[in-house]
């Protein structure tokens, strides 16, 4: 058995025993040691290998396949036990026809670094040696094609040649045999050269010819998922339903993170022809209908059926741990200015809108928020860029190595700054001063724009402009009011905000002045002026001023915002010559040793751009640096363990400064350092600032981090750790939190959760404080910042259009204190429900394991038959060991705590506390099965 390491952190002090009791449930046995059960051949794996436990509970079927490769490869363990089993299986599965006359494909789910690459190579290896000299291998990058060569030769099949696709003309299909080795992307090639159309797609048809039965490999198949709205992924089927003979195998570790990815696994025949599913989308139905726990059957059925195999290295050594950072005084008051500026802009984009007439609205506001929302992303990394370093320094002080997971460079606001300045650059570049600016300038609402999209889109709200007669006392000549019913579409009253450099007239009584200094003015609605009259009244050059003022007031700030993260950190370690690269970006602003700052190209002398990221690997390995810094570029393929073979076998310490914004991505890079034949296991640190609003990028990670455990290692425990785990706020309770939050503050209703222990001014100083934050975050529905709705419509807005997504997106853009309290308040309504629930029983933690106490057998003479049944009967004893009730009995203090007699079904005796006569009571039970039954006061005597 190995479990993943527990958090150091301690407990929260309230309900401490009852969540440490359940969490322990939901951990029992996670992973169970892995040896091969019906295949005998082959040597041990170098590493321990484990399985999930619910995976290791069904058995895998009979093998009837025999194997052809050499005795070779597996006395001298080029190929180990568990791979040699993958292949066998595989080959096996590829002997059944599907009901739809297509072949059965096979999907190897080995984590990262159980070895992978070798057993497709072995699968490749041992269909040339039955005559099938033809092989597909598709892959991430083109990199990968050397590694693709090494697994081949390892095994002893260096004579199998391995073409690239990218390095053939389009239209020539020469090569007579061997492995053509292609990208993803490659597969949706197009070529218009001689005036003849031609796809990569055709002329891979074309090299296999009709009837073809060699093996297709999907290596790294995450990457083809959403095949149905990309055209990558329809190609990826399109090839399967055209070569329907092919021997198909998908591999990857995350190769099934949720179940809408599986739509390009059309060989595995769950769904389709002769299956209880007619279609793909019936089964996705069903799946996610019944959560996590029917994605962990489907997995147990995969395997049992012999179309899937999923293993993983142990865990065992590999520590992981959060880091929480905390700000300085410094850093928050510049965080303050920036989230008071997007506020200042949400405004200005949307005055500038309405003074165009912008009728579609939805790119627009689609830019605006993915910008804000990469903004505030930039700024929460480098919140933790100090830490980092001194964290790596003690780190190489006590001889280990570091590697520093990121997932964007800021590349292309350095080569903004480039153009603007003609190839020259003489200052580290700030990424999200660049974000910003680029949305203003790209993106800003302007008569241009408007032209450019055009006037042939329905509106979808209607933004009236109104004039309002002026009262007898007001001056004739007085500018009309303008009515912004898109602020609130309220159907008894018109509210009007004065626009700056517009003057209303001073005669008119304003409304109470909103947050911000805005005047609302209240007037009956008269008829609506066109957009016509709109642009009118505000011309171009008003519009155009309003731009670069918002531009200035960017320039300004960006003074004092903070630089790029992936250079920063180069320079901190001492540049290029010490820290060992692999990104896919092309260049860098670095500094001279005189201190001046200049860009300069990644690419060596005598070594090409699309080469650097190899040599840079293989200077860390060697030991020449011992500092690494990974992005997206080099997150698949890359080997970065403390290997036997290499000269660097110090321990590596792998940093995530930045989370991935899926599990795909999170996996990919997690299993860099953590791989076959290592040394030591590495060390995992994730650093997560105090920043409420980060804790988005925990959330996606540790969402997908679940779903992936329970559908890819068929067990949602696989691959979540307690210590991410607490942040996963996408699932019904965060939905139902988000709810009850927005409810709470914008309707005043009763809660029971009281407001953060450390907000000190009231619970209605909290509130009406929050109304206004809750607005910013709840929508993007503008006219909610300026509270200018009536109490029940602005609640009917936010409830209507806020989801959890929104809100954990949008909160990114309140100043810190104000992010961190209205977090604060909705984590404690989430931790509040779901405490909830597992009292009532409703709390779904998926396959549990039972711990056994005892057991008894009992031999009962049978009459011998042809078939064999065996009846296993389960007592479940969810009793209260009596010491444990004493323990609890000395903690009783309230009034009407104490042990409840109940004479209804069974005498049970219910520990019970306050308000315990008149709410709900809860069954103890014994830690071997971690289910709460509720029982109302109702049923007791």
């Amino acid at each position: 058995q190995c479990c993943f390491p527990q958090s150091q952190a301690p407990a929260e002090e309230e309900d401490e025993g009852e969540e440490e009791e359940t969490e322990e449930l939901g951990q029992t046995e996670t992973y169970a040691e892995y040896v091969p059960s019906k295949s005998k051949i082959g040597k041990h794996h170098p590493d321990l290998v484990v399985e999930t436990s619910t995976l290791s509970s069904v058995p895998p079927p009979d093998i009837t396949y025999s194997l052809s490769l050499p005795s070779s490869v597996a006395d001298k363990g080029s190929l180990s036990a568990l791979q040699l089993e993958a292949i066998i299986y595989a080959c096996q599965q590829h002997e059944v026809l599907l009901p739809n006359g297509q072949r059965a494909g096979f999907l190897i789910g080995d984590g990262a670094g159980v070895g992978k690459g070798r057993t497709v190579a072995g699968i490749i290896f041992e269909n040339y040696l039955k005559g099938r000299k033809k092989a597909l291998w598709f892959s991430v990058s083109n990199d990968l094609k050397y590694d693709a060569e090494r697994d081949l030769k390892d095994i002893e099949a260096s004579h199998i040649p391995v073409h690239a696709l990218n390095k053939i003309k389009y239209g020539d299909t020469a090569t007579s045999e061997g492995v053509l080795f292609a990208t993803y992307s490659a597969l949706i090639g197009e070529s218009q050269a001689g005036g003849q159309h031609r796809t990569r797609l055709k002329q891979i048809l074309e090299w296999c010819r009709e009837n073809f039965e060699g093996v297709i490999v999907f290596d790294e198949c995450h990457k083809a998922k959403n095949a149905s709205s990309t055209k990558m992924g329809k190609a990826v089927l399109d090839l399967q339903n055209k070569l329907p003979r092919a021997r198909v195998v998908y591999a990857s570790a995350t190769g099934a993170s949720e179940p809408k990815n599986m739509i390009y696994m059309s060989r595995l025949g769950i769904w389709g022809e002769g299956t209880p599913f007619r279609a793909f989308d019936e089964f996705l139905h069903a799946i996610e209908k019944r959560g996590v726990g029917a994605m962990e059957i489907v997995a147990m059925d995969m395997k049992v059926s012999g179309m899937y195999i999923a293993r993983q290295l142990s865990f065992t050594g590999v520590t992981f741990r959060i880091e929480e950072i905390p700000l300085d005084e410094k850093y928050k008051a510049v965080y303050d200015k920036a989230a008071k500026l997007w506020a200042e802009a949400l405004m200005v984009f949307q005055q500038a809108a309405d003074c165009i007439g912008l009728e579609s609205r939805k790119s627009l506001w689609g830019q605006f928020w993915s910008a804000h929302q990469r903004f505030f992303k930039y700024l929460c990394i480098a919140a933790k860029v100090r830490r980092l370093v001194e964290l790596a320094r003690e780190e190489l002080a006590r001889d280990k190595c570091i590697v520093i997971g990121l997932q964007s460079t800021g590349e292309a606001r350095t080569r903004e700054v480039l153009d603007e300045n003609d190839g020259h650059l003489n200052c580290f570049v700030s990424a999200a001063e660049g974000v910003f600016l680029s949305l203003i300038q790209k993106h800003f609402p302007s008569n241009k724009r408007k032209r450019e999209k055009g006037t042939g889109i329905k509106r979808k709200r209607k933004i009236s402009l109104t004039p309002s007669p002026a009262p007898a006392s007001c001056p004739a000549a007085a500018p009309q009011p303008l009515s912004f019913s898109a602020f609130c579409p309220c159907p008894h009253l018109m509210l009007f905000a004065a626009l700056p450099g517009f003057d209303l007239p001073s005669c008119t009584s304003p409304s109470a002045p909103s947050s911000g200094g805005q005047q609302l003015w209240v007037f009956p609605p008269f008829s609506s002026l066109s957009f016509t009259a709109l642009a009118l009244t505000f011309p171009s050059t008003h519009v155009e001023k309003m731009k670069q003022d918002l531009l200035a007031k960017v320039k300004a700030l960006g003074k004092e915002l903070p630089l790029n993260t992936l250079d920063q950190l180069i320079d901190y370690f001492g540049g290029p010559e010490n820290v060992a690269e692999m990104t896919g970006r092309k260049g860098r602003v670095v500094r001279r040793p005189d201190g001046s700052v200049v860009f300069e190209s990644r690419a060596e002398q005598g070594l090409s751009i699309d080469h650097v990221n190899l040599k840079e690997k293989e200077r860390f390995m060697q030991g020449e640096k011992l500092v690494a810094i990974i992005s997206e570029a080099s997150s698949s393929g890359i080997s970065l363990q403390a290997d036997r073979r290499v000269k660097n076998q110090k321990r590596r310490v792998h940093m995530t400064l930045e989370l991935p914004w899926s599990a795909d991505r999170a996996i990919q890079q997690f299993g860099r350092t953590h791989r076959s034949n290592q040394v030591s296991a590495p060390e995992y640190v994730f650093l997560i600032s105090e920043l409420a609003g980060e804790r988005r990028f925990a959330s996606i990670v540790a969402k997908r981090l679940e779903s992936l455990g329970a559908l890819t290692h068929g067990d949602r425990r696989a691959t979540e750790s307690r210590d991410l785990s607490k942040y996963n706020f996408e699932n019904k309770y965060g939905a139902k939190a988000l709810d009850k939050v927005l409810s709470t503050i914008l309707n005043h209703t009763d809660s029971r959760v009281p407001v953060p222990r450390s907000y000190e001014r009231g619970e209605d100083a909290f509130f009406r404080g929050k109304k206004i934050s809750s607005s910013r975050v709840s929508a993007g529905w503008v006219g909610l910042r300026f509270g200018i709705c009536t109490t029940s419509h602005l609640t009917h807005c936010a409830l209507a259009d806020c989801s959890i997504t929104k809100f954990l997106n949008r909160i990114l853009g309140l100043e810190v204190d104000k992010q961190n309290m209205l977090f604060q308040y909705f984590s404690d309504t989430f931790d509040y429900l779901i405490e909830k629930d597992k009292k009532e029983g409703k709390y779904d933690m998926g396959i549990l394991g039972m711990e056994k106490e005892g057991k008894e057998v009992f031999l009962t003479p049978g009459h011998p038959q042809d078939g064999q049944v065996v009846f296993y009967k389960i007592s479940v004893d969810r009793g209260l060991k009596w010491e444990e009730a004493y323990e609890k009995s000395l903690k009783l203090t309230g009034t009407y705590d104490g042990f409840y007699l109940s004479y209804k079904v069974r005498p049970w005796a219910l520990p019970g506390q306050d308000p315990a006569p008149w709410g709900s009571l809860t069954v103890a039970l014994g830690e071997a099965v971690g289910k709460r039954i509720p029982l109302s006061s109702r049923n007791l005597c």
